[in-house]
């Protein structure tokens, strides 16, 4: 695997600051969190699967106080309430526009679109495209309100926590809750993909990126969607990326402590975890528990939510 950024294209800070936080802090009003009693595992990897420039390794022993970890990635339903609730608007819906893959855009719309991110032309840069217009105009999520929200900023994710009184999960909560107490396994079922052909995950089925498999569609699928990890957690590979707490770092093995680590040290990228549904291993295969993502945190894109996390 070469690295290359298939997976999510950035925007620049410039282009989208972070908007004020307008969103008051609220009782936890999230219903679905697990308890976990944290303790100390193998955290990264020593393997060559990944690319050396996302930090996967070395792998080492980290130790994780006890905390809860919703079961599932937020919901467009959940994050429509936070929305009516708070009057709150999303960065893409202040910048005017997210970025789509462009097999998401029906052909006619897809053609006469030419904004596009240097080298990632899969993407295209959506006018109107937003957590509530998945696809840009025309499109919307009625059918969707058990999937994740996506084309949401870290800095949107961040005041729906404070709302929700919950927060976002460390890279090393993330990488705990996701193992289910496996030992260095590739995914949060074991070490390989699809066990007896049967998908555990909703990851790129097909030749990436034009030609998806019969009957597959590269979009979300609902969050509850395949079996739970043995902590009863689901989707922790593929679906969509989740945001974490971190800044993102290549060296984060060498820069954080064993004991609870947070990389706080800022770097203009906010970590994200768990790959998405166009993560594939002919060209980038961080749907595995160790791979590490990261984009600027006021990006947004159709294959990128996030999972929130309490005090025990």
């Amino acid at each position: 695997m070469d690295g290359k950024p298939c997976c999510m294209p950035f925007r620049p800070e410039a282009d989208a600051p972070a908007p004020p936080l307008r969103v008051e802090d609220g009782p936890c009003r999230v219903t679905n969190l697990l308890p976990l009693a944290g303790g100390t595992f193998v955290m990264g990897t020593d393997s060559d699967e990944g690319s050396a420039a996302d930090g996967e390794g070395p792998a080492r022993f980290v130790t994780l106080g006890a905390f809860r970890i919703a079961d599932a990635a937020v919901t467009n339903l959940q994050f429509s309430e936070f929305v009516r609730a708070a009057s709150y608007i999303t960065q893409a819906e202040e910048h005017g526009s997210s970025f789509v893959f462009k097999l998401q855009v029906p052909l006619p719309r897809r053609e006469a679109i030419r904004v596009q991110p240097s080298g990632l032309p899969w993407w295209l840069s959506v006018n109107d495209a937003c957590w509530q217009r998945p696809e840009g105009p025309g499109s919307h999520i009625r059918a969707r309100m058990h999937h994740p929200v996506v084309h949401v900023s870290w800095h949107d994710a961040k005041a729906y926590c404070r709302w929700a009184g919950a927060r976002l999960l460390t890279e090393a909560e993330w990488e705990f809750a996701a193992r289910g107490g496996l030992v260095q396994c590739r995914y949060p079922w074991g070490d390989e993909l699809a066990p007896g052909g049967v998908p555990r995950s909703n990851v790129w089925q097909g030749d990436f990126p034009d030609l998806p498999e019969p009957g597959w569609q590269p979009t979300t699928a609902p969050v509850h969607a395949f079996g739970p990890n043995a902590y009863g957690l689901y989707n922790m590979s593929g679906n969509v990326w989740e945001w974490c707490e971190d800044w993102f770092s290549p060296a984060y093995p060498c820069e954080t402590a064993i004991v609870d680590p947070l990389q706080d040290r800022p770097t203009g990228l906010r970590s994200t975890r768990g790959g998405s549904f166009l993560c594939h291993d002919s060209y980038c295969n961080r749907y595995r528990i160790a791979a590490r993502g990261s984009n600027t945190p006021s990006s947004s894109a159709s294959n990128c939510g996030f999972r929130v996390a309490g005090a025990f």
